[in-house]
């Protein structure tokens, strides 16, 4: 028993940036195992982003830990409290969302996460539902509970008060909102990321406020860093990979990552245990597994979770006959177009770059191939036929001209 819950504190602290009342977490654990009564874990998400990267599931991999471990998750898709917008990190009021564009948001979210949680152990909840039913009195009643000399210690609040930049009253209503969710939850423990400890400590105070014989625990996690391993992933620096990539991409980006971050990725990505990865490690370190190889099964292992079980392997037999053998991949868009096109026009038309003079660039960089030939000459106009339209090693296109 013990040893169980040893090693479930282990996996629970892997990765994390900061928790507060682990001994309240090891006693859930305890009552889990001896007694088996499951807790509850809340993570919540306002639905403003409905397409996610892998550094947005790094949260959602630790919630799948906790549903192994007793935790019953509470999935809190934030309807009510996105209408008002998350201010954490934002130096101007945020666009309130509609109604259909939160639920849409969440659909997206659901369908998404299901491919790392487990539904049977899974509640997705929307605050809404207590939320609305607060009303003016119970609204003057939370808001009781924390001073304006309290909210402006937020290190962004503090900024925009003191560049005269507008926060709005609703802004301060978010924190004590994320905080009374925990309370109509009767949540035990609420996880988030490090930019989140101001709301997820609002939680506890509340629930001691309001007398519910509780105080959650606070697990948070860290940022994770893009494909260049500097930078947070995101979709704005174009350094993430997506949970819809497709299974080739995926494997592949995921291939392109440096060998030291690649255990960065093995710590928050992969389910495999701290003592299998600790075994890889060494392996790597004596020689007698090669870094490739490990990095391969830890692309697998990811296009697994999103494509299936099997997508790893074919996405890497697929990469394999791309790039070792130089081949065509089996699967690749086709685009018909009009004869005589220009060549920097052909590859904007067929989605492989932006702009025609970043087509241009490409092949003054012989960058550009067509049907394995290097393109040379950057005003070359195409007549009828077919063509395999190459940018870089791993964009392709077949290109159909009449």
């Amino acid at each position: 028993m013990e040893e169980k819950i040893k090693e479930a504190l282990a996996e629970i602290q892997r990765g994390t940036a900061e928790i507060i009342d682990l001994e309240g977490i090891e006693k859930l654990l305890k009552n889990y195992y001896e007694n088996g009564v499951n807790f509850y874990v809340k993570a919540g998400f306002d639905p403003t982003a409905p397409d996610l990267h892998l550094g947005h599931t790094v949260l959602i991999q630790k919630l799948a830990t906790f549903q192994r471990f007793g935790g019953i998750v509470q999935f809190l898709i934030g309807d009510f409290t996105a209408t008002i917008g998350d201010p954490t990190g934002k130096s101007e009021t945020r666009k309130v969302l509609s109604e259909n564009d939160v639920l849409e948001n969440a659909k997206s979210y659901k369908e998404q996460v299901f491919k790392i949680l487990d539904p049977e152990k899974t509640e997705v909840m929307f605050n809404s539902k207590w939320l609305k039913e607060l009303g003016t009195g119970g609204m003057i009643s939370l808001a009781s509970n924390l001073t304006v000399a309290r909210m402006l210690e937020r290190d962004d609040f503090a900024k925009r008060y003191a560049s005269n930049t507008p926060i709005a009253v609703s802004e301060f209503t978010y924190p004590l909102l994320q905080g009374y969710d925990s309370v109509a939850m009767n949540t035990d423990i609420e996880l988030g990321g490090t930019d989140q400890k101001f709301n997820l400590l609002m939680g506890r105070t509340l629930q001691k406020a309001y007398n519910t014989g509780k105080q959650q625990a606070v697990l948070m996690m860290p940022i994770l860093e893009g494909l260049d391993g500097i930078q947070k992933m995101s979709k704005s620096l174009n350094n993430y990979i997506g949970v819809t990539d497709e299974a080739f991409d995926m494997f592949g980006k995921v291939l392109s990552i440096s060998d030291e971050l690649m255990w960065r990725y093995f710590e928050l990505l992969s389910t495999r245990s701290l003592k299998e990865i600790e075994q890889l490690q060494e392996g790597v370190k004596n020689k007698t597994l090669h870094p490739k190889d490990v990095k391969d099964s830890l692309a697998i292992e990811i296009v697994d979770r999103f494509h299936g079980e099997g997508s790893g392997e074919t996405a890497k037999a697929e990469f394999k006959k791309v790039f070792a053998k130089k081949d065509i991949p089996t699967d690749i868009p086709e685009y018909e177009l009009e004869s005589g096109i220009w060549i920097c026009q052909a590859l904007v038309d067929s989605k492989l770059v932006n702009s025609t003079s970043q087509a241009r660039r490409d092949v003054k960089a012989n960058a550009v191939s067509l049907n394995q030939e290097k393109v040379n000459d950057d005003k070359l106009n195409l007549e009828a036929g077919e063509y395999i339209l190459q940018k870089g090693k791993k964009n392709f296109a077949k290109i159909i001209i009449k």
